[in-house]
């Protein structure tokens, strides 16, 4: 047992400015020459690449529902090793989890494995004295978990602050340690998956920069650190589960596409691929001419293939080199977008259609509304580079589009309200609208680097 300063800023519900105040925090904290390692509660891309940018160093995913406890607290002990303090952004509101009936995922159940104490987010531009009896349910709910402080947001005038104030630290002793005032240049811009990207928005920086500097004028920083740093012990692993506990050689190079229209990926996800000896190079789908010749393998993420797909369509000399790798038989994974990408093409919401590699039989087309969001189970149908005939995976999906006809060689059976085919799996292709946390299956990176070093060794085969 050791401990490390560790803080967790929840919400009370989805939209309360969780994600604004956490990466204002983090930069503030940064700013003063601390190492922060910035962590981000379920299964979410976006906000992470923000906290990462205000952070200098990676994001990483706290999900204690695809990840095994042992793993996730391997994910969070490891990236804390040479850090002054541990920064996690929550889920949805606090209690807020898989289920119906429990908090299984939750916000509130990472803060009791994690026994990392809680900043409540509120927003309180409707409420004034109510916010206090607000706070003090959730106080009350489990206490097994911690609410350390408060921070209100869209607070209207100091009136209004001491209105809510006051009776929040004397009737509920939940302490303010900072409020945010109704200021539309505080919100981070949004689309149709969330929040836009850290890859894609040039005048980011600026936004951090106006976002930290509010935050030092009207959040007690020192406070929110004297908490973190009063955590107590956390209980870690003694020996790695994930990791191997030797360093392993390299043996394989793994192409990841990394530009605008692909940037959804776990850092521990890439990080389980080096370890178990793979060389990590990006590439581009939008401006690269071809996979490099060194490459083994391909993982192509999610991220917004939709919003570049004439861009994507026009590289074609980049088409063709995945189209002769798949040939050949090399080890390809795609998740979500990266399925979009090697389907027939994808159709926009203005009906254009954009050709694209046609690995995957039939056409991604966007819809007007949000098609899959949530987490799943999927039983493995066929051999993979990643999984074996009838083994079970847990993942999620978050999707706007949809795979026209019938699956020819579905990936997947997924389990549970809507059982329903998935993805696409032939050889050492598999593509799937499914993210897959490579934590929660211990064998799943070491299988892809395996599989790209055999195929290395024997020059690439025909299919």
């Amino acid at each position: 047992m050791r401990s490390i300063p560790r803080i967790l800023i929840a919400g009370t519900t989805s939209g309360v400015g969780k994600t604004t105040i956490t990466a204002g925090l983090i930069a503030s904290l940064t700013a003063r020459g601390l190492r922060v390692q910035p962590y981000k509660c379920g299964p979410d891309y976006i906000d992470p690449s923000y906290h990462s940018l205000a952070a200098g160093r990676p994001c990483r995913n706290l999900d204690s529902w695809m990840l095994p406890r042992s793993a996730m607290l391997e994910v969070f002990s490891r990236a804390c090793q040479d850090v002054d303090v541990a920064v996690i952004e929550g889920v949805m509101g606090l209690y807020d989890g898989h289920g119906d009936l429990d908090d299984e995922g939750s916000s509130a159940e990472i803060a009791r494995l994690l026994n990392v104490p809680v900043i409540l987010v509120a927003d309180v531009g409707k409420v004034a004295s109510s916010a206090a009896a607000m706070i003090l349910g959730y106080q009350q709910f489990d206490p097994r978990v911690r609410i350390a402080g408060a921070i209100l947001n869209r607070v209207g005038s100091p009136s209004h602050l001491r209105w809510i104030q006051e009776p929040l630290e004397r009737k509920v002793k939940v302490p303010v340690v900072g409020h945010l005032p109704k200021n539309a240049q505080l919100h981070l811009p949004e689309r149709h998956l969330g929040l836009i990207p850290a890859a894609e928005s040039v005048t980011l920086a600026e936004s951090l920069a106006r976002i930290r500097s509010q935050v030092e004028v009207t959040v007690d920083v020192d406070a929110i650190l004297a908490i973190a740093r009063g955590a107590g012990p956390l209980r870690t692993q003694d020996a790695p589960c994930l990791f191997p506990g030797t360093d392993v050689e390299t043996r394989a190079t793994i192409a990841v596409a990394r530009d605008e229209a692909f940037s959804f990926y776990y850092q521990d996800n890439l990080d389980l691929l080096t370890a178990w000896g793979a060389r990590i190079v990006p590439v581009s789908p939008l401006r690269d001419r071809g996979l490099p010749p060194e490459a083994d393998g391909l993982y192509i993420g999610g991220g917004f293939p939709e919003l570049y797909a004439a861009d994507l369509a026009d590289n074609t000399s980049f088409l063709s080199s995945i189209r002769e790798a798949a040939q050949r038989n090399m080890p390809i994974c795609a998740e979500c977008g990266g399925l979009m990408y090697l389907s027939q093409g994808i159709a926009d919401k203005e009906g254009h259609r954009h050709e694209l590699a046609g690995l995957v039989p039939g056409w991604s087309i966007m819809q007007r509304q949000r098609v899959r969001m949530g987490y799943v189970t999927a039983e493995v149908l066929r051999d993979n580079p990643l999984a074996r005939q009838g083994e079970r995976l847990r993942g999620h999906e978050f999707h706007w589009s949809t795979l026209e006809g019938q699956l020819a060689a579905p990936a997947y059976h997924l389990e549970g309200k809507d059982p329903r085919p998935e993805g696409h799996a032939v050889g050492n292709l598999l593509a799937s609208y499914v993210h897959l946390h490579f934590g929660a299956h211990p064998e799943t990176a070491r299988r892809f680097v395996d599989a790209c070093s055999e195929w290395r060794e024997t020059g690439g085969s025909k299919c």
